[in-house]
């Protein structure tokens, strides 16, 4: 979506990129701060339930497309982990960390691929979102399977994280959408200004 407005703009790809990638930093600071939000708000569990981390994700997946949507969805949780080591509570935790990347990187290029047809028809941000989701639960679940000797996760503890953010995945499958219609209006508003 972001494309087409920095194409109608005419800008250079040097100036492409860079508003992408400030996009993007944006979105990643976003899925770092966003958990600790709920953690603070919600406690440890309110992580389990909301799943904070995976909102931003999906909306730099509708914003900016497949690639910089998988950058963003890897990028998140390693960020994350990396601060909050650093304060002695790692969030991801490190068992989880890979199988997290994978599933937000999932996330971001699932939710990418519709991109150009949000900035087309912004209902189109639902099944985005609702794909994205569904696939990268599928790859999470996908990922513990292969590595089911060597990952304290198996199906019926991945079927349990489900089950406790589904209303989590509600909320993001309803907010994201109405956010990327908003931003898509205020955009196409600007656009008409210029």
């Amino acid at each position: 979506m972001i494309e087409s407005v920095l194409q109608r703009k005419n800008l250079s790809l040097k100036l492409k990129i860079t508003v992408k990638g400030l996009i993007s930093l944006g979105i990643v600071l976003l899925a770092v701060v966003l958990p600790q939000l709920v953690h603070l708000v919600a406690g440890s569990e309110g992580g389990v339930r909301w799943l904070p981390m995976y909102l931003p994700v999906l909306l730099g997946g509708c914003l900016l497309g497949q690639w910089w949507g998988i950058g963003a969805g890897i990028a998140s949780p390693v960020i994350s982990f990396l601060i909050t080591l650093a304060f002695g509570n790692p969030m991801p935790a490190a068992a989880r960390l890979p199988f997290m990347a994978a599933e937000l990187a999932v996330f971001g290029a699932v939710s990418g691929l519709f991109s150009k047809k949000v900035s087309e028809n912004g209902w189109m941000a639902f099944p985005a979102v609702l794909l994205a989701q569904v696939s990268g639960r599928a790859a999470f679940m996908l990922l513990a399977l292969v590595f089911g000797g060597v990952t304290p996760f198996t199906p019926q503890l991945i079927f349990s994280q489900i089950e406790s953010g589904l209303w989590g995945m509600v909320l993001q499958a309803v907010v994201v959408p109405f956010a990327v219609m908003g931003l898509k209006l205020i955009l196409n508003r600007k656009g008409k200004e210029n």
